[in-house]
C-alpha cells in the first residue's frame, strides 16, 4: 500500500483539523449543559465530516491500488486488495 499522494495528503488533514475542531466545539457544548438535541446535531455533523475523510482515503486506496499502471500486480490482484480493505473498513 502506498501513502496518500501530497494534494490527498494536505485536504485530508484540513478535513481533520475541521472535525477535532467540531469534536471540541461538542465537548464544550456537553460541559456547558447544552440540551442534548443540540449536541446531538453536532455529533452527526462530526460523523459526517470523518466519513467524508474516511471516502477520501478509500478513494485514495483505489487510485493508487487500481488505477495507477506503474504498479507491477496484475489488476485482478490490485482488485482483491481493494475488495480486501473494502470488507475490513467498510
Amino acid at each position: 500500500m502506498q501513502t496518500p499522494l501530497p494534494e490527498h495528503k494536505s485536504e485530508l488533514l484540513k478535513r481533520l483539523a475541521r472535525v477535532e475542531g467540531q469534536i471540541r466545539g461538542i465537548q464544550k457544548l456537553i460541559q456547558s449543559d447544552t440540551e442534548c438535541e443540540q449536541v446531538l446535531q453536532q455529533m452527526t455533523a462530526a460523523r459526517r465530516a470523518l466519513d467524508k475523510a474516511f471516502f477520501e482515503m478509500l478513494a485514495c486506496v483505489i487510485e493508487s491500488n487500481v488505477i495507477e499502471e506503474s504498479c507491477d500486480k496484475p489488476v485482478a490482484d490490485r482488485m482483491s486488495e481493494v475488495k480486501a480493505l473494502l470488507t475490513k473498513y467498510a
